[in-house]
């Protein structure tokens, strides 16, 4: 796969005009937003940033997550990825992909913090170290480690 540039970006927003990409999670009814909570901060180490509460019970906390990007896959280069990083089980519509700085570590403390092992770390052909988990909440994740 080769890698193209982002000559193509609006030149009178050099920088973009979006400041912050914020990957918004509704906790199903009938799940446990402490356990939700604790998976994304504790186990998997998000500091929390902020956190509100409102009427009903209503609660939202904001977990950082280091530098956020979004990445466009059409369903050739998705059909790639399962079959390098999952032994060809389909991923979700949407996966979150976290850089870990051990994904061996981080995959096993991930699944004793309760997420489902989908697949094993192993390495890519683009030099990383990638394994794949259903995580709380109904997210689909990815796990890597940067090898370069």
């Amino acid at each position: 796969m080769h890698e193209t540039s982002a000559e193509s970006s609006n030149p009178t927003h050099p920088h973009g005009r979006v400041k912050q990409l914020r990957l918004v999670v509704s906790v199903p009814e009938g799940e446990d937003f402490e356990a939700a909570l604790a998976f994304y901060r504790d186990v998997l180490g998000m500091p929390q940033q902020e956190a509100y509460e409102g009427d009903d019970d209503a609660r939202v906390v904001i977990l950082g997550a280091g530098r956020a990007t979004l990445e466009l896959s059409n369903a050739a280069q998705v059909r790639y990825i399962d079959r390098v990083e999952a032994e060809g089980q389909p991923s979700a519509t949407l996966r979150v992909a976290l850089e870990v700085t051990d994904a061996a570590t981080s995959t096993d403390d991930a699944v004793d913090g309760g997420a489902d092992l989908v697949a094993e770390p192993r390495q890519t052909p683009w030099r990383s170290v990638n394994s794949r988990l259903n995580g709380p909440a109904g997210l689909q994740l990815t796990l890597f480690e940067e090898l370069d």
